[in-house]
């Protein structure tokens, strides 16, 4: 039911349109919730001036300078954005989330930052091998690379440095925890997690994105803590919180997605409808 702005209270803020866009759409459909499609492409925000659309805007889009920027004006003109443009700026960027994480006393895996290609080298030095090398922000695992060895190290910074945005020779570097071949992923809407799944892979990376088969994961005491901690270090309401278990049992904080993808869950979960979830929230915050 997209409705123009004159009627529609509440808005879905993304540039495609996938599964889990379409699902939190038919939700609201079922509830006769009217609805405002904003595609941030062709949307513009005057600031002070009044707006005239929701009031209340559930961001999806899925790039991550689109997504914080968007929330950010929506927010200078009085739209309640789920999530914050506050959150969205944290949780997309690795560096502020590992900060987050630290600051809430959450396990995290060892991490440094370097500044300079030539300083992350000595920072591997320190952290030691093996480590693993990623962009600032990124989804899906691109650009995420594992080295074992100094040399390795040298010809991964080597590209780095080659590369024409000054923001990439600014370097996020952590320690590999040995793990099996999977992890979880823990949904949060409002707070509480509501679900987890294990994602099995036959790669070092388990995204569903490359492959990653989902499957469900009981939601025990400490699952439930670490990842109803980790999603309010960085202020989201929804989020999606990646949970390492090491080879003796123990669960760390890997990072926390703003924008969570839901499809490999959903798929594992026939009782909890996370869309369903997420328009629960939003009714909560006042859209009727």
């Amino acid at each position: 039911m997209t409705m123009n702005s004159d009627a529609a209270a509440l808005g879905i803020l993304a540039s495609r349109v996938r599964f889990e866009e379409k699902s939190i759409m038919a939700a609201l459909d079922r509830r006769g919730i009217a609805f405002e499609h904003l595609d941030p492409r062709t949307l513009h925000i005057a600031g002070g001036n009044s707006w005239t659309g929701p009031g209340l805007v559930i961001n999806r889009e899925v790039g991550h300078f689109r997504a914080r920027y968007a929330a950010s004006a929506l927010e200078s003109v009085g739209v309640v954005v789920l999530n914050s443009a506050a959150a969205t700026h944290v949780s997309g960027d690795k560096w502020l989330t590992s900060a987050a994480l630290l600051r809430a006393g959450l396990p995290t895996p060892a991490t440094s930052l370097a500044l300079t290609p030539d300083a992350a080298l000595k920072a591997l030095d320190e952290l030691g091998y093996p480590a693993v090398v990623k962009p600032l922000v990124g989804s899906w695992g691109r650009l995420v690379t594992q080295v074992t060895d100094r040399a390795m190290a040298a010809a991964v910074l080597e590209h780095i440095e080659a590369l024409p945005s000054p923001q990439s020779h600014v370097v996020y570097l952590q320690a590999l925890v040995p793990k099996a071949d999977n992890d979880i992923r823990v949904v949060v809407v409002g707070g509480e997690p509501i679900g987890a799944t294990r994602r099995r892979g036959d790669q070092w990376r388990t995204n569903v994105a490359r492959g990653a088969v989902s499957q469900v994961c009981a939601l025990t005491d400490e699952i439930t803590d670490l990842a109803a901690r980790a999603a309010a270090a960085v202020g989201a309401d929804i989020a999606g919180v990646d949970l390492i278990e090491d080879t003796e049992g123990g669960l760390t904080v890997l990072e926390v997605n703003d924008r969570v993808e839901f499809r490999g869950f959903q798929g594992a979960h026939s009782g909890v409808d996370v869309a369903e979830r997420i328009v629960d929230l939003a009714a909560a915050r006042g859209v009727r």
